[in-house]
């Protein structure tokens, strides 16, 4: 298997894990020694402001803390939007990387989204679950990372997929109740 970073993991219907079911993961580092990424679909309801008010003008709405995902909850990573595709902050075009500790907000270039916590897998765990089907795996876009309706994303990236996969984007959260 070749490595993902940059691209986005979602979850299959199979994946029942209540800290992945229905997310987009943005995955940012893949390697040999395992995988890291953040949930991009999980708008907590605590406003940035709150934790970190010096970027309040600075966000990309909806303007609250994201669920990154359940490593390290207590810890703030920030991506931004980004013009330069050189920018090397991340493996997606249009984002990078925000050291939201030592960073000055004004200078900051581009609108920022703020993420409690990431995802993360030890070696081969992420290749393992891709081999059980818990994720399907497809291109990540900047406008995925900073969606203004994240609530929508999950189905809106299986929709764009066509085929079989844009089926799944319809599917209920408990097809017995279908």
């Amino acid at each position: 298997m070749s490595y993902l970073a940059g691209q986005l993991l979602v979850a299959s219907p199979r994946l029942v894990d209540p800290n992945f079911a229905r997310t987009v993961v943005v995955l940012l580092n893949h390697d040999e020694q395992g995988a890291m990424g953040l949930v991009a679909n999980r708008p907590t309801e605590s406003p940035v402001a709150d934790h970190l008010p010096e970027w309040g003008d600075r966000l990309v709405a909806p303007a609250v803390v994201f669920y990154g995902g359940p490593v390290e909850p207590s810890i703030a990573i920030g991506l931004r939007q980004s013009y330069d595709t050189s920018d090397g902050g991340t493996p997606v075009p249009g984002v990078g990387m925000v050291n939201l500790a030592e960073e000055e907000a004004e200078a900051t270039q581009g609108g920022v989204r703020v993420y409690a916590g990431y995802a993360g897998w030890g070696p081969g765990q992420l290749e393992d679950e891709i081999e059980e089907e818990s994720w399907i795996i497809v291109p990540g876009f900047a406008t995925d990372v900073f969606s203004p309706s994240p609530d929508r994303l999950w189905a809106e990236v299986l929709g764009r997929q066509g085929g079989k996969i844009a089926l799944l984007a319809s599917m209920p959260v408990d097809p017995q109740l279908n």
